[in-house]
Order: structure tokens, then C-alpha cells, then sequence
């Protein structure tokens, strides 16, 4: 699934194309990818056509296109709709968000929206997903706790912010995770505690910071929580600058382009190589119906000091 570097990727790619532009025609081709939508595909289109387009926002793994007021406005107050709206993206497993001429088709195309942009001209925005578990929907906006005055859209609203967010609290988040009762791996992939880190930045900020997967997030001391904390941060920025991570064409960025941090990987995907630290063999155990990768020589689950 494509995780925070992946999905900021997309952001950034789309963030000029489709900024001001204009939507003149949608066409939902699988009603599928609509299951986020509280709607039939009509009000989907209907809620759509017509809008500009303010920007690309995203938090964690949620992408989203903020909407302009639609014109005029009273033609939709009787409905509700005049509230603040943005175009939700979740990208799921294999979804895609394409930037093509209106001559270019993908295959496996489950959404499309054709934009007239003031500067670029005519674009279309393809919504391409081999697995169908990502997912398109017109959302309402509202208030966020964390920062004033921002608004995010409603099914967005449970996701706390990403470590790479200029208002995300890093006491805030050190406190939270001392009091959870849980390991430690599973405290990085839980979306409330801190969003956009999946499976395989998991793995490798913990092999970056010397700690087991397992090990109690009780256990953790302050310093070591700020080690991972800024291993986090570390591993995320370097996947952006490198254009996330590709193992096969199912996450790519608005022009079809793989990225590269598969070829800097330490810990994922590596079982059976030798740790670029210590030279013993990366290992795999299962995990929350996925793998943890990790070196049981570096990475050994810690006993808490004894107290005095």
C-alpha cells in the first residue's frame, strides 16, 4: 500500500496541473471506486461538474482536492452542499492518479475527470486501480482540533498528523506512545498515533534505531522513543527525495514514473541478506497478516531497567 512518501509524491505532482483548474466533465466508469462516497455515482458527477479546483492537500495516506463554492451557491443551499467540499483520494493498494492529454487512455481507468486549466489548458485526471480497494468521494470539510482554523475533509478527520507536518507535536506523540500497552511496531502503524508510516517505513526506522519490533512501548525510554521518533522522520525524507518506493508498476507517480528507495532499503523486503551493520542475516516473522523484517543480533527485544 502505498504510504506517506508515495502518496506526497502524487500531491506534489498534481498540485500545479490541477490547482485553479477547471472540471468540465466526470465519468465513473466502476461505480467500485466509489464506496467512499455517500452517494449514487449521479451526485458524485453532479457534485463535481462544474468546480474549480483549489489545490492538493494531503494527511498520511489521504490525498484531497479542496473545491471552490460552487456557482452560485444558492442553487445548492437547499441541499447542504454550499458547505466547504474537497475530492477525497485513497489510493488503496494499487491506486493511481494519472495526469494524461485528452488523447491518452489507461487501461483499468475506474474514473475520470477531464480539467481545463487557465495556464496548462486541456488535462485529463485518470483514476486508474488494478485491485479496486482505493476509492474517489465528494466530502464535506470541517474544522480540525490539531491546527486553527484548518479544515481537512470529515473522513479525514481520525487521522493524526504525519511527522513530516509543520503542526505535528512530537511531545504530544512521545507522551501518547509511553502510555500505550502495545509493541512498539504496531503503536508506528496505527493512523491515530501518527499517519502515513505503513509496513515499510516501519521496518526501516525501527532497523535504523536498533529496536524490535516487539519491544513494549511501555519499555521505551524517552531518549530511545526520540531516536525512533527522528528515524521516522529520517527514512520518510529520504523515500521522498527518491521518489517513494516501487517494487512493481502499481505505484507510480502522475506520469507513470516508478521511484527508487527500493534500492536503499535495509531491513524490508531483505530476509536472507546480510544486515549492511552487522553482517547477519536479515530475518522475516509474520505480522499482523503481513512480515516484519528486522536483524535478531541488533535488534533485540530490551528488558526495562529495575527500578533505583
Amino acid at each position: 500500500m502505498p504510504e506517506l512518501p508515495e502518496v506526497e509524491v502524487v500531491r506534489a505532482g498534481l498540485a500545479p496541473a490541477v490547482s485553479g483548474s477547471h472540471v468540465a466533465s466526470v465519468t465513473v466508469f466502476d461505480e467500485r471506486s466509489l464506496r467512499r462516497h455517500a452517494g449514487p455515482s449521479e451526485d458524485f458527477v453532479d457534485r463535481l461538474e462544474g468546480r474549480t479546483i483549489v489545490s492538493a492537500e494531503r494527511r498520511g495516506k489521504f490525498l484531497w482536492l479542496p473545491l471552490a463554492a460552487p456557482e452560485p451557491v444558492e442553487a445548492r443551499a437547499s441541499t447542504g452542499s454550499a458547505t466547504a467540499e474537497a475530492l477525497v483520494v485513497h489510493l488503496g493498494m494499487s491506486g493511481q492518479v494519472l495526469l494524461r492529454d485528452r488523447t491518452t487512455d489507461d487501461r483499468l481507468t475506474r474514473i475520470r475527470l477531464e480539467l481545463d486549466h487557465p495556464d496548462h489548458g486541456p488535462l485529463r485526471l485518470n483514476f486508474v486501480d488494478q485491485r479496486i480497494f482505493g476509492s474517489m468521494a465528494v466530502d464535506e470539510m470541517i474544522e480540525t482540533t490539531d491546527a486553527p482554523g484548518a479544515l481537512v475533509p470529515s473522513q479525514v478527520a481520525h487521522i493524526a498528523r504525519d511527522p513530516l507536518d509543520e503542526w505535528f507535536d512530537d511531545r504530544l506523540f512521545l507522551d501518547r506512545l509511553a502510555r500505550r500497552n502495545t509493541g512498539v511496531k504496531r503503536a508506528l502503524l496505527d493512523q491515530t498515533l501518527l499517519s502515513g508510516v505503513g509496513n515499510i517505513y516501519a521496518d526501516e526506522a525501527l532497523w535504523a534505531a536498533r529496536i524490535h519490533y516487539d519491544q513494549p512501548t511501555s519499555t521505551l525510554s524517552r531518549p530511545r522513543a526520540k531516536l525512533l521518533l527522528a528515524e521516522v522522520r529520517l527514512v520518510l525524507e529520504k523515500a521522498l527525495g527518491e521518489g517513494g518506493t516501487s517494487f512493481d508498476a502499481q505505484y507510480v507517480n502522475v506520469n507513470g514514473a516508478s521511484g527508487y528507495f527500493s534500492h536503499s532499503l535495509n531491513a524490508y523486503g531483505q530476509q536472507g541478506k546480510p544486515c549492511p551493520r552487522c553482517g547477519r542475516p536479515i530475518i522475516r516473522e509474520s505480522f499482523m497478516n503481513r512480515g516484519s523484517h528486522f536483524c535478531a543480533f541488533c535488534q533485540r527485544v530490551r528488558a526495562p531497567r529495575a527500578a533505583g
